[in-house]
């Protein structure tokens, strides 16, 4: 037995558990006497299992030689096909965490909501307090991303921080009552039943006095 194919096959033997005979060797095994033909599949056992037979008999020889070959490219194919899904597996596992990356990123600029403060002591108290206000909102609609889904809470986030025209409070501030969780339970339900965020004729219900 060759060095190299010798190799080859014990380097594979670790996770390949089997080995095709085919349907064209047939002819071959039925040319060789009951005997001749047992010992040969025994050979060829011994062969797959590294037990690196060897044999004196000129005809288990002969017929295992075209064997011996096509084992060896079925392990070259096995090994070839396990790198092929081994780069798959990788590359499938690097897009995955590329994808929570980006969500993550996406996630966050929920939280992030730019404060565009400089240093100008003519800056008016009541802008800060709103962009606070703002952020905080954001805030605590980050447990519910997960629940929902970044799309919806943005556009529910986009609907209800929208502030008067006087900058000084967000649509959601001019409701008597508030509850994130089963406000966000209705707009979910709204969105099932009519295909979008928040329907004109339930926009009507939620109008601020000053729309």
């Amino acid at each position: 037995m060759d060095l190299v194919g010798f190799f080859i096959f014990i380097n594979m033997a670790k996770d390949k558990k089997g080995f095709i005979l085919y349907a064209d060797q047939k002819a071959l095994f039925e040319q060789l006497p009951n005997d001749k033909a047992g010992e040969l599949i025994k050979f060829i056992f011994a062969y797959v299992n590294d037990e690196n037979p060897e044999t004196e008999d000129l005809i288990i020889n002969l017929a295992f030689t075209p064997i011996k070959q096509q084992l060896k490219r079925d392990l070259i194919k096995f090994e070839e096909t396990k790198e092929k899904r081994s780069e798959a597996g990788k590359a499938g596992a690097n897009k995955r965490w590329q994808n929570i990356a980006n969500d993550s990123k996406r996630i966050s600029d929920i939280a992030k909501i730019a404060v565009n403060v400089n240093d100008n002591v003519n800056v008016k108290e009541k802008v800060i307090d709103i962009n606070i206000r703002k952020q905080e909102f954001a805030n605590s609609l980050i447990p519910f991303v997960d629940v929902y889904g970044k799309d919806m809470i943005r556009e529910f986030y986009d609907y209800w921080s929208e502030t008067t025209l006087n900058n000084k409070k967000m649509k959601y501030e001019l409701e008597r009552t508030w509850s994130v969780e089963r406000r966000l339970k209705t707009w979910s339900k709204n969105s099932a039943k009519f295909g979008g965020a928040l329907p004109k004729q339930e926009q009507e219900k939620f109008k601020a006095p000053w729309q």
